[in-house]
């Protein structure tokens, strides 16, 4: 009960630590330090696809040959399609745009920001969600180490996405204390798709292959469509590429280490 509480609440609390930044920090972030963390972040993202999610889901496929890839690879393009349709569907806007994404709505920009982080933490809690499910199910591949590496994976990246929310949001005007608000409220998709996953385990088990790499396609979606763009704007693109590298070791010795 415990290894479960900790998988749980580490991501979260990640999250919430780094939105608390807005409390002590100027209402504005450098450029150098905005593409630093979000290349850090991208760089644990991707390695912790590769480590926690695709490598399990080859090696649990229980087939040779090219079969053996299968599944890792059909879960995988259903992942990265899965949140391509959320993308569309669900009206959003990032930090750096000027313009939105999805259907037209009548949503302030303050809301479309966040609904854009929120969307995007889903893979991530679904992706410790399943690991866990099965590490508890015994299922080879999977150990609760690992699973608690990944949490504690995710909780390292998303301290710097939880500043990266809250302080824009202060920056677009609105008060300390809501922006930490909603910096925090941006992290509780995490732990929800966390027990959703949890809860359809009988479910999902004879197809955990499958939904380890659906959730290592829809972290990669993240990661490509908006992650590393965001790094590579301005006069300090080669800060992200740095970050990148910082966030994809750390994460690789982390799942290597503990998994």
């Amino acid at each position: 009960m415990e290894n479960w509480i900790i998988c749980l609440a580490t991501p979260f609390l990640g999250t919430a630590l780094g939105a608390s930044c807005v409390i002590f920090m100027k209402d504005t972030m450098k450029g150098r330090m905005q593409n630093t963390l979000i290349g850090f972040a991208a760089g644990v993202m991707v390695a912790a696809s590769i480590w926690s999610l695709l490598i399990p889901s080859i090696e649990m496929s229980g087939y040779d040959g090219f079969m053996k890839v299968v599944p890792a690879v059909t879960g995988f393009l259903i992942g990265i399609f899965f949140l391509l349709s959320l993308d569309t569907l669900i009206p959003h806007q990032h930090i750096s745009e000027p313009n939105s994404e999805g259907p037209k709505s009548r949503l302030s920009r303050t809301t479309k920001l966040v609904l854009a982080i929120t969307l995007h933490n889903i893979p991530e809690g679904m992706a410790v969600g399943v690991v866990l499910a099965g590490a508890l199910q015994g299922s080879p591949g999977t150990t609760m180490a690992g699973a608690i590496a990944l949490a504690i994976g995710m909780a390292i990246q998303n301290f710097p996405e939880g500043a990266i929310v809250s302080m824009p949001l202060r920056s677009e005007g609105n008060s300390r204390k809501k922006s930490l608000l909603l910096g925090v409220l941006s992290g509780c998709v995490e732990p929800v798709a966390t027990i959703v996953t949890l809860l359809v385990t009988d479910a999902i088990f004879p197809l955990l292959p499958y939904v380890l790499a659906f959730s290592a396609g829809a972290m990669m979606y993240v990661v490509v469509e908006e992650l590393i763009p965001q790094t590579q704007e301005g006069e300090h693109s080669n800060l992200g590429t740095v970050g990148f590298a910082l966030g994809f070791v750390l994460m690789m010795i982390l799942d290597t280490v503990m998994g």
